[in-house]
């Protein structure tokens, strides 16, 4: 299906002149992004991680978090970080058990569940065991809110549970000793978009500080200010891997946290970038790392360990001091990537067999036998961005359904879920993701039909075609370093603040050619309005998978319109500008423009 290309409309004449001082184009892409005042403007061009950053204790129940923490560590009791299988939930437990342990607990150790054997969350199996194995203190890192019996069973057992969460909340939260999370009904904390990284650390932030006012430095001699600020790396990943929202205080810490990681101490960091091949050893000039070396990087391999094998295998790299040790866990999590990107192919190749056997219907529900659980997330993607549909796919093993989900804009996929509970076993997610058990598998074609028929009445009155955002048009001559570095002010790029798309009409094919191992990406050598020929490239463009394989529509000497992303291109010490296509066509096919 080809997308809606919208462009920007110009801001209005007033903001304009209200702001004199702005470069034309920097106006446009910050109102664009709901930069409107000249402190949220300061902010995001210039974040600031004293004057930006909100007081942990703005949170309700930090108090009372702390104090409990800090009377377990005193104590020497024995706690246990829960955290998740996914980037996220593992950054956060890192964050978390190393806090605790260099303020002294020896007791503090860490669980991740297995995403097929236990599943997201807490499940009463984990709490019965921490309830036979005399856990005194239970510390929740990007799950529990949605766990209210096995908090309840917990806290009735003795076991003080503390959450740090971030995800939907349900109508009647856990009753437990605390929560840390942004979005509980009637919690005051300014930003609701932070990730269970972000979440983990303000408790990280608000534990230093109260241990401070006692205590000139840390047990092991460092200050309570670095230990806070070396954690921030783990925050980057954590934002960034998860797709929250960077702007505000996530947009602070992710530009901060960036800083960091290029400057990493994390000896499994370090192994696990040259494993991919990002760095090499002993090389003179280190690359920038930056929120697409995450998302392509880093982040895939954190989250191969769940999705194939176990999410310890990257905590422990995570948190590794011994390079022997770094060394052996970062080539397992790069081996584990490997095996998923090949059988993740494989089966979005059947799934799309299966979706094409129904695609009257309006969300994609695709199931298979024997399918890997920690793949269907990544299959659900693909296919919705294929077909532009909201996507379900479902792992059938021994019986039990497990499926995750990939929504579109105007199509709230876990609200939708929490409106018929009676399909479940547990269930989880975002607006625009989600995970769920199916309380049997004879009820699938039932969720399938009511799946849809709650589609059709929530997009009744909702324009859901696929579309691209379209900053501004211009020429390929316009593109060059100076406006490069205006770009750069606006990173850290991610959700809600995406690279800027620019579109360039009636751009003639000089050359074009398949690259990559299997020929999925094209690169286009291009002209515009002069004899001057710039570079393109087009990710999967040529993918058997994509909407439209342009190796067999294009040819040289064709005219096209296309949407691109500036980018610099680096290789053998040399820079240039490089124009990564987004989308393209034949000239003339639907350009919208808002009022």
């Amino acid at each position: 299906m080809q997308k809606k290309w919208v462009v920007l409309p110009d801001p209005p004449l007033q903001f304009m002149e209200e702001h004199p001082e702005l470069p034309p184009i920097v106006a446009r892409l910050l109102y664009h992004r709901n930069m409107r005042t000249q402190q949220q403007i300061d902010e995001f061009l210039n974040p600031d991680y004293e004057r930006d950053i909100y007081d942990p204790f703005l949170f309700r129940d930090m108090n009372r978090a702390i104090e409990r923490i800090l009377r377990a560590i005193e104590n020497q009791e024995s706690i246990i970080v829960h955290g998740d299988y996914d980037a996220d939930g593992v950054s956060a437990s890192v964050i978390l058990v190393s806090t605790l342990r260099a303020l002294g607990s020896t007791k503090t150790d860490v669980f991740i569940p297995h995403r097929e054997l236990d599943g997201y969350g807490l499940n009463m199996n984990t709490a019965e065991t921490l309830i036979k194995n005399n856990v005194q203190l239970l510390i929740t890192c990007d799950c529990g809110v949605s766990n209210v019996a096995e908090v309840q069973r917990l806290q009735e057992a003795g076991i003080d549970v503390i959450i740090t969460d971030h995800h939907a909340v349900p109508e009647t939260p856990p009753q437990a000793y605390a929560i840390i999370h942004p979005r509980v009904p009637g919690e005051q904390y300014p930003d609701k978009n932070l990730a269970g990284g972000g979440v983990a650390f303000k408790l990280v932030q608000g534990i230093m500080r109260t241990h401070k006012e006692k205590h000139p430095t840390l047990p092991n001699g460092k200050t309570h200010e670095s230990h806070e600020k070396w954690l921030l790396d783990m925050v980057a990943i954590a934002s960034v891997a998860d797709m929250v929202p960077l702007i505000g205080e996530s947009r602070t810490l992710t530009k901060y946290g960036l800083i960091v990681l290029n400057h990493t101490r994390r000896l499994g960091l370090q192994k696990l970038l040259l494993e991919a091949r990002f760095i090499e050893e002993g090389e003179g000039k280190k690359r920038e790392i930056t929120t697409e070396t995450i998302g392509f990087q880093i982040a895939p391999r954190i989250n191969a360990a769940g999705r194939m094998n176990h999410a310890n295998t990257a905590f422990h790299l995570m948190i590794a001091d011994k390079g022997t040790d770094a060394i052996d866990l970062a080539f397992e999590l790069n081996t584990n990537n490997k095996d998923r990107q090949k059988l993740t192919d494989e089966l979005v190749k059947e799934s799309i067999k299966k979706a094409e056997e129904d695609m009257d219907s309006p969300v994609i529900v695709v199931c298979g036998h024997g399918w890997a659980p920690g793949l269907v997330g990544l299959i659900a993607s693909r296919l919705k961005e294929k077909y532009h549909k909201p996507t379900i796919v479902c792992a059938e093993n021994e019986g039990v359904v497990v499926a995750s989900g990939r929504s579109v804009p105007g199509f709230n996929m876990i609200e939708t879920l929490q409106e018929m509970p009676q399909f479940f076993l547990k269930f989880g997610g975002h607006p625009m993701a989600c995970g769920f058990t199916l309380i049997a598998k004879e009820k699938l074609k039932e969720f399938k039909e009511a799946l849809n028929e709650a589609f059709r009445k929530k997009t009744k009155d909702v324009d859901i075609e696929p579309s691209v955002q379209i900053d501004a048009e211009i020429d390929l001559e316009d593109v060059n370093w100076e406006l490069f570095d205006i770009l750069d002010k606006f990173k850290p790029f991610g959700v809600a603040n995406e690279k800027p798309k620019y579109m360039a009409r009636g751009v003639t094919i000089h050359q074009m050619q398949p690259v990559g191992k299997e020929g999925k990406h094209l690169r286009l050598m291009v002209k515009h309005r002069t004899h001057k020929i710039r570079k393109t490239i087009g990710w999967s463009l040529c993918s058997e998978n994509a909407s439209t394989n342009w190796c067999t529509v294009l040819r040289p000497g064709d005219t096209i319109d296309i949407v691109f992303e500036i980018d610099v291109n680096e290789w053998n010490g040399n820079r240039e500008l490089q124009l990564t296509i987004v989308d393209l066509r034949k000239p003339e096919t639907g350009i919208h423009k808002p009022n």
